[in-house]
């Protein structure tokens, strides 16, 4: 019994080849269907040229487990989730490596109402039959059927804007060769449909797994340039630029600048508020002032979560929480059954903007001007946990204020910081924010501080 090394706390990725292959494949739709024993389920699969035969592999071990599938084609991760809450099925598996290198591919699995499966909710038993590879006998073998899910998926995301109340705009569109290309042409059809005044500027458009422009993971510095040159060559009011599977989008603003996700948690919390005051928003606790001050601004209610989607769904559905953001751009949404979705952020900014009127480096350049952040710092490091207690006896004497929701938060007033190990790579990450108006200091004084203290 071979130990497969593909299966991660989340999900499932490798190398492909070694790691993870169509027998590899096979076998976890197998055991999948096998414990869940669900009736129906849905299949996708991102632009990768190796995602369509690994796909293909794992429908072949659910129908052998006696699993009927309802075959979605190439698809982001969001119409999986999509499909697993809104059809009669009882589950479903993206095949995505999202921003991974060429070489790699991997599985996104979640169960009736697309319930994520992770290392603590099932992963690790669909792995322990997958690896043992002795199967039951089913005695009727399930049917697969193609089925078109873009009409319903972009209807549900219509759901999320007024159309009456958007502005005319010029949005740049970057789907970075992945698979959001779709998904766009088919909005843009709608918004012709609605008369939404909204023109769509698309490069790196269409779909191929070649990645002629790169891995599609627009958080690398170097993937950044293409969008921004084109916001300011059309001189559009926003960038969108979207990861391998666009369950991540993430946003440049008229000026053709990057925002860190931290500000979008703070724009799409007040989208939500601007509609419902009183509405729960669910944080994660690397960064928070700016979050804190949008959500009592507009009536709401901030609640801290661990980083990491598992437990952010899970302290959503327990405060039935309206959205949940993280600053590493995962947005998470009640009416999209608490999962992660890259196409409603950015309808949510066009309805912000729309309605007040404002700019988004305006409305991002507030924010950023009362907070502002280090954006997160990694470091490779010998021992996390070591660093953590030498960074925590360090500043033990300045008394701060101590949170260990997720790593640890130290707050000493006028700023804080966050340091934690990675919950996917052996890093340190560290994110810092001060608050202005009590601190001239400026913010590279901290990171210099830090990063002495944790290389030192």
């Amino acid at each position: 019994m071979k130990k497969l090394s593909c299966f991660k706390a989340y999900d499932i990725r490798g190398k492909l080849g070694t790691e993870l292959n169509e027998d590899i494949a096979y076998r976890i739709g197998r055991a999948y269907g096998q414990i869940y024993q669900p009736k129906n389920v849905v299949v996708g699969c991102d632009v990768r040229l190796s995602s369509e035969d690994l796909k293909q592999a794992t429908i072949r071990g659910l129908n052998d487990a006696g699993v009927n599938v309802l075959d979605l084609g190439m698809t982001g991760t969001e119409e999986v989730y999509f499909g697993a809450f809104h059809l009669d099925v009882q589950g479903g598996i993206e095949i995505t490596a999202s921003h991974n290198p060429m070489d790699y591919n991997g599985m996104k699995l979640v169960r009736e109402n697309a319930r994520p499966i992770s290392a603590d909710t099932g992963l690790k038993d669909i792995q322990a039959l997958a690896e043992n590879n002795e199967f039951a006998e089913v005695t009727s073998k399930g049917t697969t059927k193609k089925y078109n899910i873009l009409p319903e998926f972009v209807d549900h995301l219509m759901s999320y804007i007024d159309p009456a109340k958007i502005r005319p705009m010029k949005l740049v569109v970057n789907a970075g060769n992945g698979a959001a290309g779709h998904v766009i042409d088919a909005i843009e059809i709608k918004f012709k449909e609605l008369n939404i005044p909204v023109e769509f500027i698309k490069i790196h458009h269409e779909a191929d797994g070649n990645f002629p422009n790169g891995i599609p993971n627009p958080i690398l510095i170097e993937n950044r340039a293409s969008t921004r040159d084109a916001v300011i060559k059309h001189s559009a009011d926003m960038g969108i630029a979207w990861d391998g599977d666009f369950d991540r989008c993430f946003l440049f603003d008229e000026k053709g600048q990057f925002i860190e996700g931290y500000y979008i948690v703070g724009l799409l919390a007040q989208a939500f508020l601007l509609k419902q005051a009183g509405e729960k928003i669910v944080h994660d606790p690397r960064l928070v002032w700016n979050t804190f001050d949008v959500v009592e601004q507009y009536q709401g209610t901030a609640i801290q979560s661990k980083s990491g989607h598992a437990f952010i769904k899970d302290v959503m559905r327990e405060h039935n929480a309206a959205y949940g953001g993280e600053m590493s751009a995962h947005h998470y949404f009640r009416d999209f059954a608490y999962c992660d979705s890259g196409m409603i952020p950015w309808l949510l900014a066009i309805a912000v903007l729309s309605e007040t009127g404002k700019s988004l480096s305006s409305l991002v350049e507030e924010m950023i001007a009362k907070f502002p952040c280090s954006g997160e710092i990694n470091f490779k490091v010998a021992d996390t946990q070591a660093t953590i207690q030498k960074i925590f006896d360090h500043y033990a004497d300045q008394q701060p204020e101590i949170d260990q929701t997720d790593g640890v938060s130290l707050n000493f007033g006028a700023w804080r910081f966050n340091v934690r190990a990675s919950n996917t790579e052996p890093l340190l990450r560290l994110n810092i924010e001060s608050r202005r108006d009590q601190n001239p200091r400026p913010m590279q004084s901290y990171v210099d501080e830090l990063t002495q203290l944790i290389q030192g």
